[in-house]
């Protein structure tokens, strides 16, 4: 079970917005031992939005999808999870409650619910048959959860305290349940295919240890280097780093740990 990201929306895709959710998703597992597994970015195409999905829902991850939950033309993704699910769209009794306290509280007590508006509005309680809520603590405008799926809307001062509040909910027993540990070091006018075989190596002789390499070409300021680590479990981490400087030391290398 990995957890991954969904960001909806054309305006991601055009760039007339620029995304905030995957730094601030990174941050938020973060802080609680966790990670990101994979992201995927959609524009509001509904064809494409239920192929993702589907092949979403196919699997265990745990999913957050940020965006087009709201009633407007160009919000589908309530309609694409449904279909992607197989399920039809029912009006959620507490979320229709919510929104009809939200509607008096900007309207009036006496707000008619059966205007045209406000049975537009109501739309935003449809989710696919048998979601949950999840609490929106900025308008009360719930999203929705089907397994360990959450969607949330785009806006993010409400998508992030919703996030927090579905990983601190339901996913606080794999809180730092890993332990996970990352050292790396600079290495300079070297090159990656030279380096290579010993990345290659220290993943055969570590089993489960990842080696990553990222390279900078330098500039006037900055002298061409590799950024070059392993990550994985503490174990693992402490020898295959040692090792690394090691053949570093083997090759007559210039680095820096960091």
């Amino acid at each position: 079970m990995g957890i991954g990201l969904i960001v909806i929306g054309d305006e991601i895709l055009s760039g007339r917005r620029q995304d905030k959710h995957f730094s601030k998703v990174v941050e938020l597992l973060g802080a609680r031992g966790l990670q990101l597994a994979w992201a995927e970015f959609v524009g509001d195409d509904p064809r494409r939005l239920t192929a993702l999905l589907q092949r979403s829902f196919a699997g265990d991850d745990i999913v957050f999808s940020c965006g087009g939950i709201g009633a407007t033309p160009d919000d589908h993704t309530r309609q694409c999870a449904a279909a992607a699910l197989g399920l039809p769209l029912v009006l959620h009794p507490e979320g229709r409650l919510n929104i009809e306290e939200r509607i008096r509280e900007t309207a009036g007590l006496d707000a008619d619910m059966n205007a045209p508006e406000n049975l537009q509005r109501l739309k935003m309680a449809e989710f696919p048959q048998g979601a949950g809520l999840v609490p929106n603590p900025y308008n009360r405008i719930a999203g929705f959860t089907v397994g360990d799926h959450h969607f949330v809307p785009g806006f993010p001062v409400m998508a992030w305290p919703m996030i927090e509040w579905v990983l601190d909910t339901h996913y606080a027993h794999l809180f730092h349940a890993a332990v996970h540990l990352e050292r790396s070091l600079l290495v300079y006018e070297q090159g990656e295919a030279d380096l290579t075989p010993m990345m290659e190596a220290l993943e055969r002789d570590y089993p489960g240890l990842r080696v990553f390499s990222l390279p900078s070409v330098g500039d006037a300021q900055t002298r061409r280097h590799i950024e070059l680590g392993v990550k994985g479990a503490p174990a693992q981490v402490e020898p295959a780093f040692g090792a690394m400087q090691a053949e570093l030391q083997s090759r007559g290398a210039e680095f820096e740990v960091l």
